[in-house]
């Protein structure tokens, strides 16, 4: 099983990125996903989770900004990132609860680095 992230990248402050995530393998079924960001020097932090169902959750610092949508079909998780910030500047992490037949765990991905220059 893998989580493969995609479509960080350098952007201006206003600008836009849209990141991809990708689960690999096959025999599990996947519950919440979600992003994560750590900037340097600093904790872990969530930014947004969306449900199988499509319920959506998001950190304060990027409602009306960001945006999370999950293919259940692929496998898959976004995060749209409108009007980015010098602020959003991290490594982005996606994760994803993974379920077998007699356990589940939590997986992440590799991370993917954003930088927002002002």
């Amino acid at each position: 099983v893998q989580l493969v992230e995609s479509g960080g990248g350098l952007v201006q402050a206003g600008g836009s990125l849209r990141l991809s995530c990708a689960v690999t393998g096959s025999g599990f079924s996947i519950g919440p996903m979600g992003w994560h960001r750590q900037a340097l020097g600093k904790q872990r932090e969530l930014v947004a989770t969306i449900t199988g169902g499509g319920f959506t959750n998001y950190a304060d610092s990027v409602k009306g900004r960001f945006t999370i949508s999950r293919d259940n079909a692929k496998n898959a998780v976004y995060l749209q990132m409108n009007s980015l910030k010098p602020e959003d500047t991290a490594v982005y992490y996606c994760n994803a609860r993974l379920a077998w037949s007699l356990t589940e765990d939590n997986y992440w991905g590799q991370g993917t680095q954003v930088t927002v220059s002002s």
